[in-house]
């Protein structure tokens, strides 16, 4: 979730009044803490799903005739090329993300000193990463939309095979929390609270950026685990 205001610092925009820098190193680091949680959360999800995937895997019927397990699980053909080329755009969007949090931390040391007379303005340019990593985050996710749908034009739904299932539901589990992400982009985008103030965008795209970074990693895990297994 995004940082609230706090104290009198949120209406004076970050620039120098308020709550000072002690007050932002605390609301960085409670928010980070958050953030680690989380993404503790997160892992043991799919570490869970994961186990199910390896033991469903090598599960199988037993067979009266022959005495013996006979394996049911029938392997997917994914469609390799439209997910590497997610992969891609995926890992793009972590580029722009990071780009977006570093330009914010300058933002948030220099812009200050552009009040002083005689100090050259400074450009702002976070806002302009973060629509853009929106923008690439909403391209993957158009294009796992589009992965679904060439398995569901070959005969493979949610419900039809254990293969079929698990790729659903890894892939699914991964768009709903990339999703997560994308709304608080979408927040620091157009709220009036990060487009204002210095303190509270860079607290945002912090703890946003490195969610991301996390969900990138997460998705190659995701691939290689549905390739390995397949």
């Amino acid at each position: 979730m995004p940082p609230e205001a706090s104290g009198g610092g949120g209406s004076g925009g970050g620039r120098g009044d308020g709550d000072g820098l002690h007050d932002y190193r605390q609301q960085l680091q409670r928010y980070r803490l958050g953030l680690l949680f989380t993404i503790g959360s997160i892992v043991m999800l799919f570490i869970a799903f994961t186990t199910l995937f390896v033991a469903r895997r090598g599960a199988g019927r037993f067979d009266p005739l022959t005495g013996g397990f006979q394996s049911d699980w029938v392997p997917l053909v994914l469609p390799m090329k439209l997910l590497l080329f997610n992969s891609v755009v995926l890992l793009l969007s972590s580029f722009t993300m990071e780009t977006a949090r570093r330009a914010a931390r300058m933002e948030a040391i220099l812009v200050p000193m552009s009040t002083i007379p005689g100090v050259r303005p400074i450009r702002e340019s976070s806002l302009r990463w973060v629509w853009l990593t929106a923008l690439v985050g909403t391209a993957f996710l158009a294009g796992q939309c589009l992965a679904w749908r060439q398995l569901q034009l070959h005969g493979s739904s949610l419900n039809s095979g254990p293969a079929s299932t698990f790729f659903f539901l890894l892939t699914g589990t991964h768009a709903a929390h990339l999703v997560a992400g994308l709304a608080v982009l979408w927040y620091a985008c157009v709220a009036s609270g990060p487009r204002r103030s210095l303190e509270r965008r860079c607290i945002t795209l912090d703890v946003t950026a490195w969610y991301w970074h996390f969900i990138a990693v997460m998705w190659l895990y995701v691939l290689v685990v549905l390739v390995l297994m397949d």
